[in-house]
């Protein structure tokens, strides 16, 4: 028999004679857990239903009646955001129209949804369905739709966050009223996407177009540049000044714009006539946001080692 050499026998006995690790209990057990084991909420209507969907014929999301109008298994104009999530090991949770979180998601509105619903928020799980006791959102992400791109012109600073009239400087203090509840939450992740773009589109009918003379809006243009880059900004802009990792923007408008000078979508549907993005333009946005989020991940208290 061969004599079993002195190295080998000493790392046998330091294995052998090892205490198993304990598993980590307590309220700091999330302190090092893995992506896999983060919840996300994303807070969304019909954009983000398709953003999250596989692209594919429409299936789920079909009628209001269900709850479910905008959380598709598949849709045309899918992005397959949803999956590649759940591959990456997040569990995905969603709440829409015919939700109290998933209904009323104009800018205007966020700063009550969050000041009256911020435990729900934390605890979503599906629709109206809660989370577990003990368990809760690591990740929130929410977004309004496309409509909040058509800006008023005019408007006064500081701006009104509660107002719904749809001026910069409105939408501005919306999204500065956000900040101080967030703070209050440093070891949750608020993912804010800016609204995707508009088309060059006008309404069609006699009663919107003479609407439409009579309310000085813009559609594309300067003015939804210039807030979704100054919501966007963190060094200058929305964020300038805010001293903690917990908030980030997702710049859904810059993406689906591509460029385009006018402020338009560069990824429309319907022959260009409508906003909704294209399943080109959403898994563009796919593409972009996983890595956008893993390096927005590292820095939280909770994140991987």
């Amino acid at each position: 028999m061969r004599p079993v050499p002195l190295m080998l026998f000493a790392c046998a006995l330091v294995l052998l004679g090892a205490a198993p690790v304990p598993a980590q209990e307590g309220p700091d057990a999330a302190m090092t857990s893995p992506a896999r084991e983060l919840n996300l909420l994303f807070i969304h209507n019909s954009c983000g239903g398709q953003l999250f969907a596989d692209p594919g014929p429409i299936q789920g999301g079909e009628s209001r009646a269900t709850g479910e109008y905008c959380i598709h298994v598949s849709h045309p104009n899918g992005g397959g955001l949803r999956t590649r999530l759940e591959q990456a090991g997040y569990q995905v949770h969603e709440a829409s129209y015919g939700s109290i979180l998933g209904e009323h998601t104009d800018i205007c509105q966020w700063r009550r949804k969050f000041a009256e619903h911020m435990d729900r928020v934390l605890r979503t799980r599906h629709q109206d369905e809660l989370l577990p006791d003990g368990q809760r959102n690591q990740i929130v992400a929410f977004k309004s739709c496309y409509p909040n791109n058509v800006f008023r012109k005019g408007g006064q600073e500081p701006g009104d966050p509660d107002d719904c009239t749809r001026t910069v400087p409105n939408a501005k203090a919306a999204y500065r009223a956000l900040l101080p509840m967030f703070h209050e939450h440093p070891d949750v992740l608020f993912v804010a996407f800016t609204a995707p773009p508009m088309t060059p589109y006008q309404p069609v009918g006699i009663k919107a177009k003479i609407k439409s003379w009579f309310t000085d809006t813009s559609r594309g243009g300067d003015l939804a540049i210039a807030f979704n880059a100054w919501l966007a900004d963190r060094e200058h802009g929305w964020l300038a000044g805010y001293d903690l990792p917990n908030v980030v923007v997702f710049d859904y408008y810059d993406i689906l714009r591509a460029g385009n000078p006018d402020g338009y979508t560069s990824y429309p549907t319907r022959d260009g006539r409508d906003p909704h993005p294209s399943s080109e333009g959403n898994q563009l946005a796919a593409d972009r946001f996983l890595p956008f989020l893993e390096a927005a991940v590292a820095p939280m208290s909770w994140s991987r080692p």
